[in-house]
């Protein structure tokens, strides 16, 4: 089956029309924007107030939960279910390898969408419902299963022990966001071919030298899908059934490890910098600068790193002297406090990637259907198109309000739960200013990025 010239011409053209990471502005807003920000800081300084009385010691723990209906949880824990999403894993990695070794270098080939679209905002979105669901799907981890299983090797085997924590997964998630907001032809068939193949080689000597440890800590995708998955509402009791819970209990189950405060870091300054790269004023800067845009750029976004893990760590060096606790101790709970970013992160994520996403994910099921570019129809998808009432502007700002604001509330109980558990209450309140401050920054920044004229 061939699709039409037509066809393939809207498709093109809704690949043009490329929706901005956000497309609100301020006159999209169902509140004026300065009504929304006193609203948002309010609610946070309420939030904080509240449960600097009322939640005196830790609440959250793994014993919790609505248990899930037999039939439910069945599926949940069925070997087939798994296997199936296994097979299309590697179906789609194959398809996509195709494409990307023999597909044309041009706006029709899919693997732009695959990787940007699907695999970076697609599997921040599904780990937020069903949790890290790329451990169970990674084709390179199945890989290196299959073949330690071929070798009768042992799934433990490793050459050496691995002691580097979260930082090879921050440093990847660093390099992939410079790749996708920094980097020039990026979208390019050539540029993605080094791209994916130097991630091979790196999962592939990882994996032979350090065992299944690489996937489980290293890889940045797995980190990316584990960490945003920790929100879902999806997770299991002390006991092993399957419970609905609140975002809450899963990011209190992630504890602080070396890297993790880096790998936070990239993941909230990354989405900061997508927003404020948009903004008109330093577009024009960039374009009229006599420095080479590319260096702005990066150094940019590595300030927008360091930004974050700086005033988080200050955060914990004040909390520390409030509490009248020894400095050396705010190392240890900056570390302990890292995860309470990770719901202010996915909020991000919804603010700056709904609309890209729900609009450039169905163009990308449409190309996938023609993986060399000859005008054909293999899967019967070309023809699908977006929805256009899923990116309209007052549709589209209150998600980028809500997901900013909600973020940030279940950051700062998240941050009270973990303080009021490694601290005794006094220290636990008072310590937790200075972090109230910087959650009140992050929260005004964040919505001054998106819908500030």
């Amino acid at each position: 089956m061939v699709a039409s010239p037509a066809a393939y011409g809207s498709i093109f053209e809704a690949i043009g029309a490329l929706p901005a990471h956000g497309v609100g502005t301020r006159s999209d807003l169902p509140l004026p924007f300065a009504a929304l920000m006193a609203s948002a800081l309010a609610a946070l300084v309420i939030s904080f107030l509240a449960i600097g009385f009322l939640w005196r010691e830790p609440r959250l723990d793994r014993s919790q939960g609505i248990v899930l209906p037999g039939a439910l949880t069945a599926v949940l824990e069925s070997r087939w279910v798994r296997r199936v999403a296994q097979a299309l894993s590697i179906a789609l990695t194959l398809w996509t390898l195709v494409a990307l070794l023999a597909g044309p270098d041009s706006a029709r080939n899919p693997v732009p969408h695959i990787v940007y679209v699907w695999l970076w905002v697609g599997l921040a979105f599904v780990s937020m419902v069903f949790g890290p669901v790329w451990r169970v799907i990674n084709p390179l981890r199945l890989l290196h299963t299959g073949l330690l299983r071929l070798a009768r090797v042992s799934p433990d085997l490793a050459l050496l022990p691995y002691r580097a924590g979260w930082w090879p997964a921050a440093i990847g998630l660093a390099l992939f966001t410079w790749v996708e907001l920094v980097a020039a032809d990026n979208t390019s068939i050539p540029f993605l071919r080094l791209l994916v193949l130097g991630f091979l080689l790196v999962s592939v000597l990882g994996a032979a030298l350090f065992g299944r440890a690489w996937f489980d800590r290293a890889d940045p995708f797995e980190a990316w899908s584990r960490l945003i998955g920790a929100l879902s509402p999806l997770g299991r009791r002390t006991d092993g059934r399957w419970v609905l819970r609140t975002p809450l209990h899963g990011i209190n189950e992630l504890r602080g490890e070396r890297g993790l405060v880096a790998t936070v870091a990239v993941m909230l300054g990354s989405t900061a910098y997508d927003g404020f790269s948009a903004n008109l004023a330093w577009a024009t800067f960039v374009q009229t600068s006599t420095v080479s845009s590319s260096l702005l750029k990066t150094a940019t976004l590595l300030a927008f790193f360091a930004a974050v893990a700086l005033t988080l760590w200050l955060a914990a060096a004040v909390s520390m002297a409030l509490s009248r606790r020894p400095m050396h101790e705010s190392f240890h709970f900056v570390s302990d406090i890292a995860p309470s970013l990770v719901p202010i992160a996915g909020g991000y994520v919804v603010a700056h990637y709904w609309s890209l996403f729900v609009y450039q994910a169905p163009v990308g099921l449409a190309l996938l259907s023609d993986p060399l570019g000859t005008g054909a129809d293999l899967l019967g998808t070309a023809g699908i198109r977006p929805d256009d009432t899923l990116v309209q502007a007052t549709l589209v700002a209150t998600i980028q309000a809500v997901g900013i604001v909600l973020g940030h509330l279940l950051g700062v109980l998240a941050a009270h739960e973990r303080a009021v558990s490694v601290l005794d209450r006094r220290s636990a309140v008072i310590g937790q200013v200075p972090l109230m401050l910087i959650m009140l920054f992050y929260t005004f920044a964040g919505l001054t990025i998106l819908f500030a004229p």
